[in-house]
């Protein structure tokens, strides 16, 4: 038995509006990892399952190692067949916004986000979420969105109901947003539901080490010379500042998701209470923040780059160049470390 964490009202509300539909559209933020996706296709073959027409639609695609999930053929790219995404998103009468907490997090698909006429509802665990749907289902303290579609399907009362794709899906987000159950993880309520979806027949010991664990040889030489040449250590700020290149990226045939994880590494050392990990893309800079103890890397990430998250995992984004944005990470060390953390 695990709490009732949503309010009723919304679980009516999102119960309503989802029997009233005749197309739903599931979506998430740009760039999607695990939860992101494992949440979106979680529900989407949940809806299935009830006969509803549902469709997931992503400004980009997601990681090749995610493509396992039962429904991933089934998504929509905007960045490759915009026509449909297109259309989809303007048939649309109910849209789920799934670990997003703003529609700008949506990339291309912001504007139809913001501009539909349809019934929106967004389900999310980050902080300070904007007020742009008409249910808002916000829940920082848990640990993954994926966690919340398991509770919203159990709290209308369709878990006997849930098939296993569905708890495949809602796994593989938890996992990946926990790093495995290693880090915010420390409630037990999340055991319950793991235990719950291993009696689904989900082998969450195969979705492990496809989405922890395997790798292709390029990402562990990747991983070598990244371990070797691109992390700075500041002992007195208690601090880890690791970078890849493009060039870097391009000399080890990066694959999207190659990267999931590095930003964790540095914390395995006792004196490290602060991880961040700036990595090249086509838009810029992607950087990740972690940290452990009392450190609030949501903080960090808003203050210096107007990015966000949680108190110990965050992300930003910026267009400025890795020199500038390193030196301004370093300038600002001394004002959130502090030696009595």
């Amino acid at each position: 038995m695990i709490q009732k964490v949503i309010a009723e009202e919304k679980i009516i509300a999102c119960l309503k509006a989802i029997n009233k539909a005749s197309k739903i559209l599931i979506t998430t933020h740009q760039r999607p990892d695990g939860d992101a996706i494992g949440s979106s296709l979680g529900l989407y073959n949940f809806l299935i399952s009830q006969e509803k027409q549902a469709y997931v639609v992503l400004n980009d695609a997601p990681s090749e190692n995610l493509m396992f999930l039962p429904g991933s053929k089934d998504m929509v790219v905007f960045e490759q067949d915009e026509q449909t995404a297109t259309e989809l998103l303007r048939s649309c009468d109910l849209i789920f916004v799934l670990d997003m907490n703003d529609p700008k997090r949506g990339g291309r698909l912001n504007p139809f986000l913001v501009n539909s006429k349809a019934r929106k509802v967004m389900i999310d665990h980050h902080r300070d979420p904007s007020n742009f749907a008409d249910i808002n289902i916000s829940h920082p303290e848990l640990s993954s969105t994926s966690e919340l579609i398991f509770r919203l399907i159990c709290r209308m009362g369709c878990f006997p109901e849930m098939n296993k794709e569905t708890g495949d899906c809602i796994c593989t987000g938890m996992l990946t947003d926990t790093g495995g159950l290693a880090y915010n993880a420390n409630d037990p309520e999340i055991y319950v539901i793991m235990t719950e979806l291993l009696k689904k027949g989900v082998n969450k010991d195969d979705i492990y080490a496809r989405v922890i664990t395997r790798s292709s040889v390029n990402r562990l030489k990747l991983k070598g010379h990244f371990l070797l040449n691109r992390i700075k250590y500041y002992e007195k700020q208690h601090t880890a500042i690791s970078y890849l290149t493009q060039k870097d990226l391009d000399k080890y045939h990066y694959q999207v998701g190659d990267t999931e994880g590095f930003v964790n590494i540095p914390l395995s050392v006792d004196e490290v209470w602060l991880s961040v990990f700036l990595r090249e893309a086509d838009f810029g800079l992607k950087i990740s923040f972690r940290s452990k103890g009392e450190l609030d890397v949501n903080k960090m990430a808003g203050d210096l780059f107007g990015g966000g998250g949680h108190k110990h995992a965050a992300g930003a984004e910026t267009t400025d160049t890795l020199e500038n944005t390193i030196s301004k990470i370093e300038n600002a060390l001394s004002i959130y470390i502090k030696d009595n953390q």
